[in-house]
């Protein structure tokens, strides 16, 4: 009789073992679909406050004055955007929206990081040694930043029971880099209510 009952309580164990194996499903959606299954942070955030704080920088007397003062767009460069939220933040794809809407804008030349002039700058070595020399890129070309921008991205969270609220910030700040002065200081807020 056990054995019979351990027999039977493997095979109901094992059938929704399969069953529940057996109903995932992937759909495949549009990248612009706005879908948020955790409440955490995601590629829509990234996008909406990038899009938003870079129409805000660009509509700010600092680049109006630089235009002015040297007839020529301000070329700017995305420092570090540090992580200080309570989760996992890859901030290099903020980075890389934020550089999207700088370009998409017009408004602004952007330059490399560091780490990526790095590897410039190793390529354009090898192309000394290997490429023929009328194509080769040319060294003490590069184009100079006059603003650099930086900051920092924070979370609050507040819970009870089977409730939370999480609220983001991104704070961003632009910085001339020859008088090190702050040009622009923005910020952009995130709420999430989550409810298990």
């Amino acid at each position: 009789m056990k054995k019979l009952l351990y027999s039977f309580f493997t095979v109901i164990i094992g059938l929704i073992v399969f069953t529940s194996c057996t109903n995932r499903s992937v759909t495949r959606v549009s990248p612009d679909q706005q879908i948020d299954l955790s409440g955490r942070w995601n590629d829509t955030d990234s996008k909406l406050v990038a899009e938003e704080m870079i129409k805000d920088v660009l509509n700010r007397p600092w680049r109006e004055d630089f235009l002015r003062a040297f007839n020529k767009k301000p070329v700017v460069i995305v420092g570090i955007v540090a992580n200080k939220s309570s989760e996992h933040i890859e901030s290099e794809t903020f980075i890389k929206d934020v550089e999207r809407e700088f370009i998409n804008s017009g408004m602004v030349r952007v330059v490399q990081n560091a780490e990526f002039r790095e590897k410039l700058r190793e390529e354009r070595a090898q192309q000394g040694e290997f490429a023929s020399p009328e194509t080769q890129a040319k060294w003490g070309k590069e184009l100079g930043a006059d603003f650099m921008m930086f900051g920092v991205i924070t979370s609050i969270t507040d819970s009870y029971k089977k409730e939370k609220v999480v609220n983001y910030k991104v704070n961003l700040e632009l910085a001339n880099l020859e008088t090190n002065e702050k040009v622009w200081i923005g910020d952009k807020e995130i709420k999430k209510y989550i409810k298990n």
